[in-house]
């Protein structure tokens, strides 16, 4: 399944909705998800930050949460606070 910014134009009920269903639909196939809300890719097995046409990043959110690279500023700047609690999934 390839999902290009599925949930961008969403409010956060709505984004949410979609991202439960999505997980369901998710079970057992292969699924590519472009997006810049990090929250829809936060219980994604691997996450691949690509910048300016180029892999930068490489790895689980959690992973990549744990140092100090353009994954974890995005996240902290999207959430306007430090890593804190992380999903279970994440």
């Amino acid at each position: 399944m390839l999902l290009d910014e599925a949930t961008s134009a969403l409010d956060a009920e709505s984004e949410h909705a979609i991202q439960e269903a999505l997980l369901h639909l998710s079970k057992g196939r292969t699924t590519v998800m472009i997006a810049h809300r990090l929250s829809s890719v936060m219980r994604a097995d691997e996450v691949i930050v690509i910048k300016e046409g180029r892999a930068l990043e490489r790895g689980s959110p959690k992973s990549l949460l744990q140092n100090e690279n353009f994954f974890k500023r995005a996240y902290d700047l999207q959430f306007d606070s430090p890593v804190g609690k992380l999903p279970e999934n994440g």
